[in-house]
């Protein structure tokens, strides 16, 4: 498949790099988010899964395609970008209350509860970009055999710390809200905290990993 920015609107373009979601992918976003946004026209570049949103003044028809043109020169040499992010351990209680999808999801995978928090704690993972909620991580390194859809119908309600995999991607909720991801258990390390000078606890190049304090059956 090749690479093509599309025009969403007078002031928008994106670009979305093909299946599968991988790192190496997301360090090009990483990267061409940086040139870009140092081009005039552009207001914001939106980092998300494997895809960029950029976001400009208002242009013709004519001054679009141009930029578009632009745009499109940046993908015959595509770089990478290398984030040298810290590393985080987040402390997780899994099943029983704290993860009521866990062992429902365990049974439908074929695995026991044990195998899956152990496939889910022994993966170290990278902050990809952070969206849906101040400080909510999108994760890239779940472990093939722990690919899950999400809900047909979401919660309406999921607790603050909720730790969660939404198909091919697992991730924390830092504030209660509704959401349809599989939850599996819960943390209480805080990741968003205003009183902080970074608010957020993680940033996209970031690594983490879980560690299970225990497992409620």
């Amino acid at each position: 498949m090749e690479l093509q920015w599309q025009i969403c609107s007078e002031t928008n373009l994106a670009l979305f790099f093909p299946k599968p979601t991988t790192l190496d992918k997301q360090q090009k976003c990483w990267a061409l988010s940086d040139s870009i946004q140092k081009m005039p026209e552009v207001i914001e570049v939106v980092i998300g899964m494997n895809t960029l949103s950029v976001f400009i003044v208002p242009l013709t028809w004519a001054e679009l395609n141009t930029f578009k043109d632009k745009l499109s020169d940046l993908l015959n040499d595509i770089p990478s970008k290398t984030i040298q992010g810290k590393h985080v351990e987040i402390p997780v209680h899994y099943g029983g209350k704290y993860g009521p999808d866990l062992a429902a999801m365990a049974n439908d995978l074929n695995l026991s509860v044990e195998a899956v928090v152990d496939l889910h704690t022994k993966a170290t993972y990278t902050v990809y970009f952070i969206g849906f909620q101040p400080g909510f991580p999108y994760l890239g390194g779940l472990s093939e055999s722990l690919y899950f859809p999400r809900h047909a119908v979401p919660r309406t309600q999921v607790p603050a710390g909720s730790v969660g995999i939404g198909g091919e991607q697992t991730g924390v909720y830092p504030f209660e809200s509704p959401g349809g991801w599989q939850l599996l258990g819960q943390t209480d390390t805080a990741l968003f905290d205003l009183t902080k000078t970074s608010p957020t606890l993680l940033n996209a190049g970031d690594t983490l990993t879980f560690k299970a304090i225990d497992i409620h059956q």
